[in-house]
């Protein structure tokens, strides 16, 4: 099971490019502060898109999925809560669309994905 110490690793182990990011959030917030860090790594994924690496982009939805399906229950919200609805706000405020990313995702990602769209557009609790 992968446990909120891990959670953040299981990200950077697919997305090598954000080691130098979340090495500074380490140094600023250590690991306690996850919310902030999965903020972070959705705008790097962001700019990861607009420079067109979509296998990276792929090797990130497994990692996701990893976490949504082996993760402990606070990493299960973290991935849905932190990453995904983190994806969803940053993209969606920086003009890109959000799908682009959703599109990629795994079938129990992609189930959170459509839950977070679907309580805020009022269609669940």
């Amino acid at each position: 099971m992968i446990e909120k110490s891990q959670a953040i690793e299981v990200l950077v182990e697919a997305c090598p490019s954000f080691a130098p990011l979340w090495a500074a959030h380490l140094a600023e917030w250590g690991n306690d502060v996850l919310y902030i860090a999965t903020g972070e790594f959705a705008s790097h994924l962001l700019a990861i898109y607009r420079e067109g690496d979509q296998l990276q982009l792929a090797r990130v939805a497994v990692a996701i999925e990893r976490l949504h399906t082996e993760g402990s229950p606070w990493v299960k919200e973290l991935a849905t809560i932190g990453v995904l609805e983190g994806v969803q706000n940053i993209w969606a405020n920086s003009g890109e669309d959000p799908e682009s990313f959703g599109a990629l995702l795994l079938p129990a990602s992609r189930r959170a994905w459509n839950a977070l769209n679907n309580f805020w557009s009022g269609k669940s609790k």
